[in-house]
C-alpha cells in the first residue's frame, strides 16, 4: 500500500487551502493544527458511528500534543441535517465559550463536515474550520468546495452559505469501515467527474470498474485525487456557483426532489444522484443531443457497481413537484446540466416541466409503496 502523501491545492487567493491525501496520516493532524492555530481549544463535531470507529483515536492525538477537546456528537443520518441540529451545536460551542480563534473540526461524512462547516460560519462570524472526511462521498466532493448547508423540508441544502475551510485531511485508512453501500454511494459522485470534465477519466473508471468497486489501492489513491482535482479546478473559477459551478450539480436536480420526496429517509445521496444522473442523460437523449450508445455504457457502469438505475411510480408526482425547489431554479424555469458527450455537459435554461417528467417516466418501476 503506498504511503505517498499526494496534495491538491483549491485555489481562492487568501482563502485557499490544501486537501491531503494519504493512507494513515491522521496522526500528523494535529502537527498542522498547531502551526495554525493560536487557540488550543477546539469543538470535534461527529456523528454517533463515525465516533465510535475514530472518534478517541483523534482525541487521544489531540490531548496527547496538548489540546483542549470538546465533543459533540450528532445522530447519524441525512436527517440530522437540520436547522433545530444546527442550534445545538452553536449552543454547545456557546456554553463552552469558545473564542474566535478556536476551531470547529468535523470528523465524518458529508452531513457531518456541512453541519460542522455551517456552524463554523455562523459562530461568532466565522471561526477556523478543518475537515476530516471518513467516506468516499465526502473526500471526494463534499469536503471540497465551501458548501455548507442544512436541509428543510420544502428542500435540500435550501439554508446554507459558502464557508471553505483552512485544510481538508483525507485520511484514505478510513474508507476501510466504510460499509459497501456507502461506497457505491460515493461511487456515482466520482462517476459525475467524468461525465461532466474529463472523459479520460471516465475511460478509467470503466476500464477498472472491479477494481474500483473493490477499492484497490492501486486505484483508489490516484481516484481521490483526480476528483480532488476536478472540483478544485472548477471551485477555483466560480467559488460561489454563479456560473461553471453549477455543473457540479449534474444529476443532482432529480437526485434531491428524490430525497425530499421520501424525506431523506429512502435513499443515500448517491443513489438519488445516481438516478439522477441517469435521468439527465436521457433527457438529453430525449432533446437529440447524446446517442443512445453513450446512455448505455453510462446505466451499465451504474449497474456494475450496484447504484440504482430506477425509482418507484409512487414517487414520480411528488418528485416532479419538488422539481420547482431546486436551487437552480430561475424565474420558475427549470435549469438542467445535461451532457453533450463524456467530459462535457452544457446548462440548459427554460426546460419544461412536461419534458423532464417525460425522460423520469423512463426512469420507473411498478411498486406499490416507497
Amino acid at each position: 500500500m503506498t504511503k505517498q502523501l499526494r496534495r491538491v491545492e483549491v485555489s481562492l487567493g487568501e482563502r485557499s487551502y490544501d486537501i491531503l491525501i494519504g493512507y494513515n496520516i491522521l496522526q500528523q493532524f494535529s502537527l498542522s493544527l498547531r502551526e495554525r492555530c493560536s487557540e488550543k481549544e477546539i469543538i470535534l463535531i461527529s456523528d454517533t458511528t463515525v465516533y465510535g470507529l475514530y472518534g478517541q483515536q483523534l482525541i487521544k492525538y489531540l490531548t496527547n500534543d496538548d489540546w483542549k477537546v470538546i465533543e459533540y456528537i450528532m445522530p447519524t443520518g441525512e436527517e440530522a441535517k437540520s436547522w433545530n441540529q444546527a442550534g445545538s451545536i452553536l449552543t454547545k460551542m456557546l456554553e463552552a465559550n469558545l473564542s474566535r480563534n478556536s476551531s470547529v473540526i468535523a470528523l465524518g461524512g458529508g452531513v457531518v463536515g456541512d453541519m460542522a462547516g455551517f456552524a463554523a460560519a455562523l459562530y461568532r462570524r466565522g471561526v477556523n474550520f478543518y475537515q476530516i472526511p471518513t467516506t468516499l462521498l465526502a473526500q471526494v466532493d463534499s469536503s471540497v468546495g465551501g458548501k455548507v448547508a442544512v436541509n428543510h423540508p420544502l428542500g435540500k441544502n435550501m439554508i446554507g452559505t459558502f464557508y471553505q475551510p483552512q485544510e481538508v485531511w483525507t485520511d484514505l485508512t478510513l474508507l476501510d469501515t466504510l460499509p459497501l453501500e456507502e461506497w457505491r454511494a460515493g461511487l456515482a459522485e466520482v462517476v459525475k467527474y467524468g461525465v461532466i470534465w474529463d472523459e479520460d477519466f471516465f475511460l478509467f473508471l470503466e476500464t477498472n470498474a472491479d477494481k474500483v468497486l473493490q477499492r484497490s489501492a492501486e486505484v483508489v489513491p490516484d481516484l481521490i485525487k483526480r476528483c480532488c482535482q476536478i472540483k478544485a479546478e472548477i471551485v477555483s473559477q466560480d467559488e460561489r456557483d454563479e456560473g461553471l459551478r453549477n455543473i457540479l450539480n449534474f444529476g443532482h436536480t432529480i437526485g434531491h426532489a428524490l430525497e425530499s420526496a421520501t424525506q431523506y429517509k429512502k435513499y443515500r445521496h448517491g443513489e438519488a444522484v445516481a438516478v439522477g444522473m441517469l435521468g439527465a442523460f436521457l433527457l438529453a437523449q430525449q432533446m437529440n443531443m447524446l446517442d443512445a450508445e453513450v446512455v448505455e455504457r453510462f446505466r451499465k457502469l451504474l449497474i456494475k457497481w450496484g447504484l440504482p438505475c430506477s425509482f418507484s411510480s409512487c414517487l414520480l408526482e411528488k418528485a416532479v413537484h419538488n422539481l420547482i425547489y431546486d436551487k437552480k431554479v430561475a424565474q420558475q424555469k427549470l435549469v438542467f446540466i445535461l451532457p453533450q458527450k463524456l467530459g462535457k455537459v452544457v446548462i440548459e435554461k427554460g426546460i419544461t416541466q412536461e419534458l423532464v417528467e417525460s425522460a423520469m417516466e423512463k426512469l420507473l418501476i411498478k411498486e406499490t409503496s416507497l
